[in-house]
């Protein structure tokens, strides 16, 4: 893996560090914005409505890059990202009222997944397989998951900030909740610098940009992004921002306490990248992908029914280090069988489906949270999982990648 990581150029590096200054905020983002919206008065489903809203700009903005992200250009597409996310969270630590709330979640792409799934990754991952070569890509995808989990960790941590501002800077709840967002808005603008500095060789020559996919390239697309949204809208019952919500109804534990779980989680989540790059190299990238994943489901289900906070947590730790074990070789995978001018178009496509099915989810998880169980989402969500992982091997088991031929 130190090879694989040498090797990699100093675009990979700069994009490497923004994406880990805005999984930073977006770790954080997923623990607060639940309780921060619960803070305001907003009810379970208007808190499901502002989640969606942010999911439902960054696909928006997802659906831009797939589009016209080369011809834009990938590092003023990436420029105009980090800026708008600067601006909603300002917005978002200024405003109190749902509809401005939402207006500034769909605005600022505020992702309440706990998880970086907007169209930042779209173009980072079509430009991190040309910083290497074909042994080395699910590597170098390894290491970018590896520090976006590590960013999305320390953001988990930060949810104790507020408690932070309150003891030290004297605060009331509502206010340092507030300047925590404003924090969350410096981190998207740390960003700025990072990409104005990407060469010309982050982009697609003018004349190999795509405006048709070969035939077997759409093929295999359409039929993968079509399992891709099943798994998203699982997701979408299961982001950090309703589990967050799940564990403080249901345990009555702090915020505290929630960061220092979902920075556990994270921490899981980042070791279980590298391990992923090892394991696909000796069973393949669709095996690792399904024989993880599935696991990690069946442990989610017992998340549901456990007794109590410190069991539950400990059932939801074992499912996250396994549950991310599909991103870097899903990604790797979806990179390698498509043609290389074809990447931000593919990339595009399946973080679109998946983006779709994670903004209309959480309405409904939110709903049944409050109408039905508390736990509802989370055995809905699971079961939906185990559907996708076995329709993929049914799928993709005889598609191999150019490495594993």
């Amino acid at each position: 893996m130190r090879t694989a990581f040498s090797v990699l150029s100093s675009d990979a590096k700069r994009i490497f560090a923004a994406a880990g200054l805005r999984a930073l905020a977006t770790g954080m983002a997923g623990v607060l914005i639940g309780l921060y919206l619960a803070q305001l008065g907003l009810s379970a489903a208007a808190i499901g409505v502002v989640i969606s809203a942010g999911l439902a700009g960054a696909t928006v903005s997802v659906l831009v890059a797939t589009l016209w992200g080369d011809r834009l250009g990938r590092r003023r597409m990436l420029l105009g990202l980090a800026l708008l996310g600067t601006v909603g969270g300002a917005a978002a630590a200024l405003t109190s009222g749902p509809l401005t709330l939402g207006l500034a979640a769909f605005v600022g792409m505020v992702n309440g997944m706990g998880r970086d799934r907007g169209a930042a990754l779209v173009l980072e991952q079509a430009i991190l397989p040309g910083t290497t070569d074909e042994r080395g890509r699910t590597g170098a995808f390894a290491w970018y998951n590896l520090l976006i989990d590590i960013g999305h960790a320390l953001g988990a941590l930060l949810a104790v900030l507020p408690a932070v501002l309150q003891a030290v800077g004297g605060l009331d709840e509502t206010s340092a909740f507030r300047w925590s967002f404003a924090f969350y808005a410096a981190l998207h603008a740390l960003a700025l610098p990072l990409y104005g500095r990407l060469s010309a060789a982050a982009e697609v020559p003018r004349d190999e940009t795509v405006h048709t996919l070969a035939p077997e390239s759409r093929r295999i697309l359409w039929k993968i992004s079509a399992l891709f949204g099943l798994d998203a809208v699982a997701g979408g019952f299961l982001g950090a921002a309703l589990l967050s919500y799940f564990f403080f109804e249901r345990f009555g534990v702090s915020a505290a306490a929630i960061g220092a779980l979902f920075f556990g989680a994270r921490i899981m989540n980042a070791a279980s990248h590298l391990a992923a790059a090892w394991l696909a190299k000796r069973i393949g990238l669709v095996n690792t992908m399904v024989f993880t994943h599935m696991p990690s489901s069946l442990l989610l289900v017992t998340v549901a029914f456990a007794s109590d906070f410190w069991v539950a947590a400990l059932l939801f730790l074992l499912r996250e280090g396994l549950v991310e074990m599909d991103v870097p070789t899903r990604q790797s995978y979806v990179m390698a069988v498509v043609r290389p001018q074809e990447r931000t178009f593919a990339s595009g496509v399946t973080h679109l489906v998946r983006l779709g099915g994670w903004a209309v989810a959480p309405v409904a998880a939110g709903v049944l949270m409050q109408g039905v169980a508390l736990a509802t989402p989370l055995v809905i969500g699971a079961g939906m999982k185990i559907a996708y992982d076995a329709l993929l091997y049914a799928a993709f088991r005889k598609v191999k990648p150019p490495e594993e031929s």
